[in-house]
């Protein structure tokens, strides 16, 4: 048993608790992996890679991926995300949509980014999110990721949500918190739906329900299919 699976990842469980799930599913000492990690409240497009298909781990990482996010701004968080505690922002000139406009245009291209300091980046042999839960955030260097486009798709504040075509690499994390500091007011991202990866996109993912109601077999894509 052999291919890739479009699976559609619910808030709340980590891929790899995923992995595990659809791994029951399977016979056993089949392999299976996943390309790209989300984190536990994101949603979306998370490809599980099953058999000889693991191989494909690299070439399917690389390719672009498009996200849709909503960010609020006027806050800030440790982990940039809804995971921790908000620090509202004192603000008192509220930015226009023109504003935004301006901000998320300085995001496009190949950029510096800085990681979350609760990422799974190791640092002396240290999770950086280990680490930054001990109370020893690490310093994370800067590093170029591609960002292709952002869309403001609606500005009500103090919620921006925004669909993003990006690179490997790219923490939409990050993306959130650089917005806000640019519009001076803070922000962090809320929700996150990953929509496309290379060519497989949301719309076309299969839940757990659905690999559990029809088996696994019947959603494996062929490599001949990528």
């Amino acid at each position: 048993m052999d291919g890739a699976i479009n699976l559609d990842k619910p808030a709340g469980p980590s891929s790899a608790m995923m992995v595990n799930r659809v791994k029951r599913l399977l016979p056993k000492k089949t392999k299976i992996g996943h390309a790209g990690t989300l984190d536990p409240f994101a949603t979306g497009v998370l490809l599980l890679l099953v058999g000889k298909a693991t191989r494909w781990c690299e070439s399917l990482m690389d390719q672009p991926k498009q996200y849709e996010a909503t960010v609020k701004l006027g806050a800030s968080t440790a982990t940039d995300d809804l995971e921790s505690e908000a620090i509202e922002r004192e603000v008192k000139t509220l930015p226009s949509r023109a504003n935004i406009e301006q901000a998320v245009a300085k995001f496009v291209g190949t950029i510096q980014q800085r990681p979350p300091n609760f990422s799974a980046i190791k640092v002396g042999g240290h999770r950086a999110y280990d680490l930054s839960r001990g109370g020893k955030p690490p310093e994370l260097a800067a590093r170029p990721v591609r960002i292709d486009a952002i869309e403001i798709l609606q500005f009500d504040w103090p919620l921006l949500r925004l669909r993003i075509d990006c690179g490997r690499g790219a923490y939409i994390r990050s993306l959130a918190r650089d917005i806000g500091e640019e519009l001076h007011v803070g922000g962090y991202l809320t929700q996150l739906r990953r929509t496309r990866v290379g060519s497989f996109i949301a719309e076309n993912a299969v839940t757990l329900e659905t690999l559990i109601a029809d088996g696994v077999e019947r959603h494996l894509t062929q490599s001949a299919q990528i």
